[in-house]
């Protein structure tokens, strides 16, 4: 596949930059190292290049290295006391292909146990899906469509009679899974009492039920922000409560509706954090599939953020503007990708001005390799030779 780059200069070297954190959450060894090819790109004169060797769906793409680098340096000094993560869910936490398909969304596994009103929340989709990532709709006019859209499918669900228990038959029958590395990522955050906020446009009751389903345990760290249902006695959807949430218009404002993950699930009552106590978290680490996700951070006051964007599609059309919006850009995802592979992590200390591409020679498709670039370096201190 042909791929062009923002890039007049190209240079392949094998780095050893990557770092493999056995036995996981609780290493204290050094860890062993892994190669990639890094490729420099230092000019806007990019309409001759053609990258016909490297594949998009095992690159990580830098903006910045020296602002990526300040940034590690000021978090990792601050602690873990100051952190806090900040996700999406559908297509950044969990994976976009599973098992060779498309993964489902936490809307998109719903089944009514209607099949008309099923068709009719597939027409929805297949009508509005492509208008939320079109690059030439204005962001206003976007923004009125997806609120448009998840009115109406909302609409759909209580009006076709939705029940508590086609949820957990739709997630036990679903194609939806976690990126590898996810879960570990949630141990080592719970560990240290680092909060993780769950953006969502989906449905908190499916996200809460995939995490009963596909986990098989609590987080006490974890709060979820998104749509929530109301259900009577008899287990009908008969509301939603609080603001409408939509892939537009996720952000800290919503913090009042947080509920943390074991209250809604029969665990410990109680809150794991005040919103007092998360505001004064400023340092964030931001993770998201869609450039309207960088909107999670309104509201806080935050000293640092590192953004990891996923683009997952359309990599050749999208690449400049998430290229520009986030710290971080993986890119793709391969659909074939083996499940069982290695938790990577990755950690750039060559400071350059330009961006940079990193291809993975080691890893087909990882979340971890992105994130724990930050998280590794002051959660677990180790001392690195130099990758000079």
């Amino acid at each position: 596949m042909s791929y062009r780059l923002l890039s007049s200069n190209i240079i392949n070297t094998e780095w050893s930059a990557l770092l493999k954190l056995q036995n996981f959450p609780n290493s204290n060894h050094i860890p062993n190292f892994f190669l990639l090819n890094r490729v420099r790109c230092c000019s806007n004169n990019y309409n001759n290049l053609e990258m016909e060797d490297l594949d998009p769906t095992k690159l990580i793409v830098i903006n910045d290295q020296r602002s990526l680098d300040r940034k590690i340096s000021a978090i990792r000094n601050a602690g873990p006391s100051k952190l806090q993560v900040i996700a999406d869910f559908d297509a950044t936490l969990t994976r976009y292909w599973v098992n060779g398909l498309r993964g489902q969304s936490s809307h998109g596994l719903l089944k009514q146990g209607n099949p008309e009103y099923d068709a009719k929340r597939q027409a929805l989709f297949e009508y509005y899906h492509p208008l939320e990532f079109s690059p030439v709709i204005p962001l206003e006019e976007k923004t009125k469509l997806m609120e448009e859209w998840w009115g109406k499918t909302h609409g759909l669900l209580i009006e076709g009679g939705l029940t508590y228990d086609a949820i957990k038959s739709s997630v036990a029958n679903s194609n939806i899974a976690f990126r590898d590395g996810v879960v570990e990522l949630f141990e080592l955050l719970e560990e240290k009492d680092v909060p993780v906020l769950i953006f969502s446009a989906g449905l908190a009751d499916i996200i809460e039920e995939v995490l009963r389903q596909k986990v098989h345990r609590y987080f006490k760290n974890i709060k979820i922000i998104s749509n929530q249902m109301v259900f009577d006695d008899s287990g009908r959807l008969v509301s939603f409560k609080g603001k409408l949430i939509h892939s537009l218009n996720k952000n800290e404002h919503a913090l009042d509706m947080a509920t943390p993950l074991h209250d809604q699930t029969g665990g410990i009552d109680g809150a794991v954090a005040d919103n007092a106590s998360v505001k004064q978290r400023t340092n964030v680490l931001l993770l998201g599939d869609h450039t309207g996700d960088l909107g999670m951070s309104d509201g806080l006051n935050y000293e640092n953020r590192i953004s990891v964007g996923f683009l997952n599609d359309n990599i050749e059309k999208n690449l400049e503007s998430y290229r520009k919006a986030f710290d971080i850009v993986y890119l793709g995802e391969n659909k074939n990708a083996n499940m069982e592979v290695d938790d990577v992590y990755c950690r750039m200390t060559d400071p350059c001005g330009e961006w940079w591409i990193l291809q993975l020679s080691c890893v087909q498709s990882l979340m971890v390799n992105a994130i724990l670039l930050i998280l590794v370096t002051f959660i677990n201190p180790i001392q690195h030779p130099s990758l000079g």
